[in-house]
């Protein structure tokens, strides 16, 4: 049987909130502001701030330069421990 749409929807939501903590949190046990972030890793603020929001489209490459310098392996996606 297949899931409705709003039911996949909302599982996206959750696993978006679910990064979006995550990368926040290590960007604070880095001891970094979100400013800092985005000028280490060449990546607009507002891009920044909508991926913590879990309210952002990144592109692949901004997320590698993000994981760069939060010394994150993008595996941390799929991971459900940091």
């Amino acid at each position: 049987m297949s899931t409705p749409y709003n039911e996949l929807m909302e599982m996206d939501k959750d696993e978006l909130l679910k990064f979006a903590y995550k990368i926040k949190y290590a960007r604070d046990k880095k001891g970094i502001s979100q400013e800092e972030l985005s000028d280490q890793a060449d990546v607009g603020l507002t891009t920044i701030k909508s991926l913590e929001r879990g309210t952002g489209n990144i592109t692949l490459k901004n997320l590698y330069k993000i994981a760069q310098v939060l010394e994150l392996n993008l595996g941390i996606i799929n991971n459900k421990e940091l």
